[in-house]
């Protein structure tokens, strides 16, 4: 769980930024679509969390070149 929670900051704060340029590129300047861009990173950040914690704890993202040694 605490795992989770740390990578979710890191994740929530990553998709939310790339959410919020792709609205201001498609020029929608108003605080509705920015708000909702961020709102929308958050939450897709919570499942995407959850999945890389626990790859990560059943040693599946281990990377081979560390491993090896």
């Amino acid at each position: 769980m605490r795992l989770t929670l740390i990578i979710y900051t890191l994740a929530a704060t990553a998709l939310s930024g790339v959410a919020v340029i792709a609205v201001l590129t498609m020029g929608m300047y108003s605080v509705k679509p920015i708000l909702l861009a961020a709102i929308a990173g958050a939450v897709v950040a919570a499942p995407v969390a959850w999945f890389v914690a626990r790859m990560i704890e059943e040693g599946l993202m281990a990377i081979p070149a560390l491993s090896a040694r």
